[in-house]
């Protein structure tokens, strides 16, 4: 998988369809020359040739010809000759930010090594995968940069990232370390984010490229709704099926930045990593600052082919446990049904009802603890509130369980409401600012977790409940960012990532403990959607915005880098909590159950029709779960014209496929659509609405769907014959 051509010192890496490749300059510098179809190792010489160029600065030891203002690099640094943005900025003692990084050894070894104290990829056999290590030195200072890169047998993906290591004799500071850097040659291309809102997530734009720098980037603590720790570089005329995209993604829950730099030639540097507001970390001589991992997605397959090298990876080797192959359970949560309004006999009587269709686990949400009777007193407190659940948790789940009936439990372990017991006792174990006031979200505010105090306090009053009942699902959330970013415990410019570090040493803990506990990220909805968090917790909470017509934008946009798996989606009451919308129990039911499924509402309080809709709904889900679960998605159309969307599920041998179409306006007298699918076999016969036809018949011809009314949906159901 990774080869290095001694004579040209060029190194190879090489997956199913695709080549990166990278070389070692004759001053020593890494060179990025190549990412994309794959190609055969040999002399790549003269493919990125070096042109002298007026007003790009010479390194005096290279003289004219060379600059790295103008060479494609694989790790550029600041303060020398690249005025272009820098993947690594280090501070030295007189203040300067000089490196020049230049080669001093590599290896390749089979497999992939950990990183510590951070999410990644992983592999089950030495065989899956390679890894080329290089160290880069800046002889002036001893800084030393060790780039790690590993090729994917299976997947078109490389993973990236870097340590730095101060091997000198006085403190310096990291003041960046992006974990991902690469020059791409001119070419017309644009940039896609996906950026939106609290309720309105991870919708995709796409913007041309163009002179100077665009991206996105996170400044609230978190990977946040607003926009996404993933870019797409995407080739002019590319489409669902054809053409190069080259998808970036960090599996990093924190800060990040990720951006694409074009310069005065034409060339774009795309980069993505970590990039807290004014990030300063010191290191003591010896000492060493680990990034975190970038994936890396080649496809000549347009961006479907982007997407679904994505989800295999995250989805396999990212996500971990026995939830990441096991069947995930159709779930109840009381929230949209209750709100903080409940009792043990109302909750009992909605998981009753929904035991009755074919539900299979009951989640008490927000309100079960502490003095929380709304959402401005309680949090930090995680002792039942017997008074509204006599016996406690663990009568209430008896109950439930005596139903046939897993029971699961909402937390907020991050957070403390001023109105707390926590906090009068600890005020000073938030996160803020002596002398200043505190701000709070929610009526909340965020407990200093890298403090090893208030992270054994939060341990241990979350385990003390997960020992008090049988707990079969932990949905955990986080409703406010970032502000006061400041600790006694340690420099201000660590802050933000040490609160990250601690959050994945605290998930690592309770994850490993209780290995049988389904665990859900939640923030909010979507504000936490990344590829780190998939590390500790196989699902995701995609959006507190529940209405299905929404969910199209926001499910489609998320499908970009995350696999169906990873995507809670729930049928929630109508008309719709968020935007007032009535849609029927049919389109609600095929939106969501394209996730990890399940209700958000009282099924008591349905009509007799839409209860029986629901029961119809788990049964059809429960005939393509597996499908589902581990397909592979196409996505057949987009919502944005607002007339429709729809997207189909294969199953790896090609064997079956789920077909989804959902009308959102209708247009009087319309033409029929021609529905061309994808990825079924060519040679194979599939059986759908009764008729036997070929899979080029289906995939060349397609389906005619009647349009039906505003909001209304159908699925086909394909089987090889």
């Amino acid at each position: 998988m990774i080869a290095y051509l001694a004579d040209s010192r060029t190194f190879f890496l090489q997956g199913p369809r695709s080549s990166y490749v990278l070389a070692i300059t004759r001053h020593g510098h890494l060179q990025h020359l190549h990412w994309g179809a794959r190609v055969q190792p040999g002399a790549l010489d003269g493919i990125a040739p070096l042109i002298d160029r007026a007003f790009s600065p010479n390194p005096l030891a290279a003289g004219h010809g060379y600059s790295l203002d103008t060479l494609g690099q694989e790790c550029p640094t600041g303060g020398l000759t690249d005025f272009r943005s820098p993947a690594v900025l280090v501070e030295h003692p007189d203040g300067t930010q000089a490196l020049e990084l230049v080669y001093e050894s590599h290896a390749i070894a089979a497999g992939k090594p950990k990183l510590a104290g951070l999410p990644a990829t992983y592999v089950e056999a030495a065989g899956e995968a390679d890894t080329l290590s290089i160290v880069l030195a800046d002889r002036a200072s001893g800084v030393r940069v060790e780039l790690s890169y590993t090729q994917f047998r299976d997947h078109d993906a490389v993973s990236r990232s870097l340590r730095i290591v101060n091997a000198g004799d006085a403190p310096r500071c990291v003041l960046r370390a992006l974990s991902a850097s690469l020059d791409l040659p001119p070419g017309e291309r644009s940039l896609m984010t996906l950026n939106g809102a609290w309720a309105r997530e991870r919708h995709v734009d796409l913007t041309p490229l163009r002179p100077g720098t665009q991206g996105v980037g996170s400044r609230r603590g978190t990977s946040s709704h607003q926009h996404n720790p993933f870019i797409a570089v995407v080739d002019a005329g590319t489409t669902e099926e054809h053409g190069e995209a080259r998808g970036l993604a960090l599996a990093y829950s924190g800060c990040f930045l990720a951006q694409a730099e074009v310069d005065q030639f034409a060339e774009a540097r795309v980069q993505i990593g970590l990039d807290a507001p004014a990030f300063r970390w010191r290191l003591a001589p010896g000492a060493a600052f680990q990034a975190p991992e970038a994936l890396l997605v080649w496809s000549g397959d347009g961006l479907g082919g982007m997407s679904r090298t994505f989800h295999r990876l995250l989805r396999t080797r990212m996500a971990r446990g026995r939830y990441r192959d096991a069947q995930r359970p159709i779930l109840i949560n009381n929230w949209e049904a209750t709100y903080f309004n409940f009792d043990t006999e109302k909750l009992v009587a909605i998981a009753a009802k929904a035991k009755e269709i074919g539900v299979e686990m009951m989640v008490l949400d927000d309100g079960w603890f502490g003095a929380r009777k709304d959402d401005k007193a309680g949090l930090g407190d995680w002792v039942c509130n017997e008074a509204k659940l006599p016996g406690g948790l663990k009568a209430l789940a008896d109950r439930i369980e005596g139903l046939g009936m897993r029971f699961g439990l909402w937390f907020e372990p991050e957070m403390v409401n001023p109105d707390s017991d926590l906090y009068r006792a600890h005020p000073d174990w938030c996160l803020h600012i002596p002398g200043r006031d505190r701000s709070t979200g929610r009526s909340q505010l965020v407990l200093d977790l890298a403090r090893p105090e208030v992270a054994d306090h939060v341990y241990r009053s979350i385990t003390a409940v997960l020992r008090s009942a049988r707990i079969s699902y932990v949905k955990w959330d986080m409703n406010r960012h970032l502000t006061e970013v400041a600790s006694p415990a340690f420099p201000a410019g660590e802050v933000h990532h040490r609160y990250v570090l601690a959050l994945y040493a605290m998930l690592e803990r309770i994850t490993a403990e209780f290995p049988d506990v389904l665990f859900e990220s939640c923030s909010g909805g979507g504000g936490r959607f990344d590829a780190g968090l998939l590390h500790y917790m196989p699902q995701v909470w995609t959006s507190d915005n529940s209405d299905a017509i929404c969910r199209l934008d926001i499910q489609h946009g998320t499908s970009m880098a995350y696999p169906l798996s990873s995507m809670g989606a729930h049928v929630s009451a109508c008309p719709n909590h968020q935007v007032h919308r009535t849609t029927p129990m049919l389109t609600r039911g095929h939106v969501a159950f394209t996730g990890a499924f399940g209700f958000e509402l009282d099924l008591n309080k349905l009509s007799p029709e839409d209860l029986a809709t629901a029961r119809a709904v788990v049964a059809e889900y429960n005939r393509v779960r597996d499908l589902l679960a581990g397909g592979d998605l196409y996505r057949l159309r987009a919502p944005a014209d607002r007339r429709a969307a729809s997207w189909m599920v294969v199953a790896p041998d090609r064997s079956r496929a789920l077909v989804t179409w959902v009308s959102i306006v209708a247009e009087a007298n319309a033409p029929f659509p021609v529905l061309r699918l994808r990825g079924l076999d060519p040679s194979a016969r599939y059986r759908v609405d009764g008729e036997v036809v070929g899979g080029d018949v289906l995939m060349s011809i397609g389906l005619r769907p009647r349009i039906g009314h505003d909001f209304t949906s159908r699925t086909w159901h394909l089987e090889r014959v």
